[in-house]
């Protein structure tokens, strides 16, 4: 951290902080919605799905679930607690501590937090499982951009084994902590999933070349989809059961990945809605993606 923020965070409460944070943010996300309208005011769809959202988007703030059910979940519901034994923050989550990183404020775990809720409600774009797509007991499960380790947690203690990938070092210092009363069914692997094997980089065919099956493949990587999969295609083709990828990074990733999951004999289906991920630099009109692809093998 540089010193002029180390200054900045010494002089300027927290509170205040995120208040200039969101007042910035809310202007910026503004102008965004106001795209989003005019572009589809000019340029009408008969999706049904992406004019609820607009219907949503003349009613309320700009959201990456711009549905109604992202309104259920409140920043004042939340409990952001602190564990004495390693000064770590952390949210009850179905009775268990899922840990956060150290250097994040209060509020940005409360708002982090509440994204993740709303992120696997059933209704989301977000959503990786359904009654369909449920990972079973004695699952192995590989989690491919691990982050908080939010998606396995909950059903931790009937899995038989979970491969958590993640790069970022304070993530996997909270894996560690979220994780280690089931340690001896995680492995936590610091490497890009990719197209090739070097210091930093994996294939995941490199590092399942065995014949262990995996029975549910989770993988969400900031639009680094494409590599992961090139490196992926034995394993993708012969070892996984069930997976979920995500596609709102690009704008032709649903196209692409749902071609070549049907050529590899999966049976597919795109999460409910639709995703506004403003975040991206490629964020551009027609605006809407689908969130994810959830696939199953043909026996």
């Amino acid at each position: 951290m540089s010193l002029i923020k180390k200054i900045y965070r010494a002089v300027i409460p927290e509170t205040l902080r995120w208040k200039i944070i969101n007042s910035k943010r809310k202007k910026e996300e503004n102008a965004i919605k106001s795209l989003i309208l005019t572009y589809y005011n000019n340029h009408p769809t008969k999706d049904l799905e992406i004019n609820e959202a607009l219907s949503y988007l003349q009613m309320n703030d700009l959201s990456v679930f711009p549905y109604d059910f992202f309104n259920q979940y409140k920043t004042k519901d939340i409990k952001v607690l602190i564990d004495e034994t390693n000064q770590m923050p952390y949210v009850i989550h179905f009775n268990k501590k899922l840990y956060f990183k150290k250097s994040w404020t209060e509020n940005h775990i409360v708002d982090a937090y509440r994204f993740l809720l709303a992120e696997q409600d059933i209704k989301s774009a977000h959503c990786y499982l359904n009654t369909d797509y449920a990972i079973k007991d004695n699952a192995v499960v590989v989690d491919v951009g691990a982050a908080e380790g939010i998606f396995v947690v909950s059903d931790i203690e009937r899995i038989q084994h979970v491969y958590l990938i993640e790069t970022d070092p304070e993530w996997i210092e909270a894996l560690n902590e979220t994780y280690k009363p089931w340690s001896d069914k995680i492995t936590i692997i610091n490497k890009f999933i990719s197209d090739k094997d070097d210091e930093h980089n994996l294939r995941l065919d490199t590092y399942f070349k065995n014949d262990e099956q995996i029975d549910f493949l989770k993988i969400d990587v900031d639009g680094a989809e494409q590599d992961l999969i090139n490196g992926a295609q034995k394993t993708i083709s012969d070892k996984v059961d069930m997976l979920a990828i995500c596609t709102y990074h690009k704008t032709n990733d649903n196209k692409d990945f749902s071609e070549l999951l049907l050529s590899k004999n999966y049976r597919i289906e795109n999460s409910n809605g639709y995703m506004l991920f403003y975040f991206d630099s490629g964020f551009e009109a027609p605006y809407f993606r689908r969130g994810l692809i959830k696939a199953k093998k043909n026996i």
